[in-house]
């Protein structure tokens, strides 16, 4: 069994680093055959264990408008279900990309993307912060994304500030 789950992590490692490689791919760097793969694959998709496959995009090189935002929430926990309640309602808006549960100033953190600061601002105050739970909001707009999800922005843009040393 040990050695089953040292295949299911070697997957699990070649996955969260491209999950674009074919089954036949992961199969000969792990040494095992493809059937091999793909039922560790499909076990570790039904256990929840691989949650999905998703692209990164650089939204700024296409001709589409993304703004993102971290928002902080301080909420008010419900008796016998903690913040679960209010984490789930939140993860059904559309525009909440993540939610996690915190430690220290704030109880939850949220990953928040629309068209434009105007739509997020919105978001906010007509949808997030009237919930009863919520007790306040704190808004941090993303205004250049250096690294997202350990891959690194390696392209210089042009930098409009000027030198005044």
């Amino acid at each position: 069994m040990s050695n089953y789950l040292s295949y299911e992590n070697k997957v699990l490692d070649i996955l969260s680093d491209n999950a674009r490689l074919s089954e036949k791919q992961i199969a000969d760097m792990i040494g095992l055959t493809e059937k091999e793969t793909c039922d560790i694959i499909a076990n570790l998709e039904a256990r929840g264990i691989v949650k999905g496959y998703k692209a990164i995009i650089d939204w700024e090189k296409t001709d589409r408008s993304v703004c993102s935002a971290r928002i902080e929430l301080r909420v008010t926990p419900k008796s016998g279900m903690g913040f679960e309640e209010i984490a789930d309602t939140i993860a059904q808006f559309d525009e909440v990309e993540t939610v996690y549960l915190m430690s220290g100033g704030y109880d939850l953190a949220l990953t928040v993307s629309a068209k434009t600061f105007k739509d997020i601002a919105m978001f906010v105050s007509h949808r997030l912060a009237p919930l009863p739970s919520v007790l306040s909001t704190a808004t941090h707009f993303v205004l250049r994304k250096y690294k997202e999800r350990g891959i690194i922005s390696t392209e210089n843009s042009d930098d409009m500030r000027e030198d005044i040393g």
